[in-house]
């Protein structure tokens, strides 16, 4: 569970005051029945829901976490760099320990011509027509947690984002939300992933996370660049 923004500050508060609101009750009928009925029987009633409430409300810390499904493979490659070397620690600015700035990528080497003896079209077999921003954390707790997608991004752009659409990550808003792992865990991988695309996807702003990468299926090209960040 991560709870990575402003807005996972607000749903953590959000989920004490449910369950304070919601646990009480419970608390103040088992001491009615305490006094009354069986004691032990109604504690432990109490006891037992307040802890699956808990449990419940802790599941959806952040508005979301959820494990999604694993981003595919495409058969060519795009090269991507973003502001800090493969591999190496993310820069303290671009993360919860900073002013969590949304990283500036650069890619290259996204197609930008039919495949030999194809139609010459623009929605020809193995030419771009669209570029999808996509940022996981696979090592988070639960499955991989997704930080930011972007799409309906020109093919023609090098530097991403620029204008694009953005969809829901897993803490629960929309757009970039900044690496934040759980304190004493070992660093963390984050994957800057970019997806050529040769139809445009009409995804709307906001999307889900596991629409985004659905549609990733049957891209012509990929690139990747990975930082490491831990707290």
């Amino acid at each position: 569970m991560q709870l990575t923004t402003s807005s996972g500050r607000r749903s953590f508060r959000f989920m004490i005051s449910r369950m304070s609101h919601s646990v009480a009750p419970v608390m103040a009928s088992a001491s009615f029945r305490s006094t009354v009925v069986a004691p032990r029987s109604a504690w432990s009633f109490a006891i037992g829901l307040a802890a699956c409430q808990i449990a419940f409300f802790a599941s959806g810390c952040g508005g979301g976490g959820e494990s999604v499904s694993a981003p595919p493979k495409a058969p060519d490659t795009i090269v991507v760099r973003a502001p800090f070397a493969d591999g190496a620690t993310i820069p303290k600015r671009f993360t919860c320990s900073g002013a969590g700035e949304r990283p500036r990528l650069v890619v290259s080497g996204v197609p930008q011509q039919a495949s030999a003896g194809g139609p010459a079209d623009g929605f020809a077999s193995g030419r771009a027509r669209e570029l999808v921003l996509l940022v996981t954390d696979p090592d988070a707790p639960g499955g991989t947690f997704v930080h930011w997608t972007a799409y309906a991004i020109p093919a023609d752009r090098r530097v991403l984002p620029g204008p694009a659409r953005e969809g829901r990550n897993s803490a629960g808003s929309t757009g970039w939300t900044p690496p934040c792992p759980p304190e004493g865990d070992k660093p963390h991988r984050y994957v800057f992933s970019v997806y050529a695309l040769h139809t445009p996807i009409f995804l709307k702003q906001g999307a889900d996370p596991d629409a985004v990468i659905r549609v990733l299926n049957g891209a012509v090209a990929r690139g990747q660049t990975v930082g490491r960040f831990g707290r």
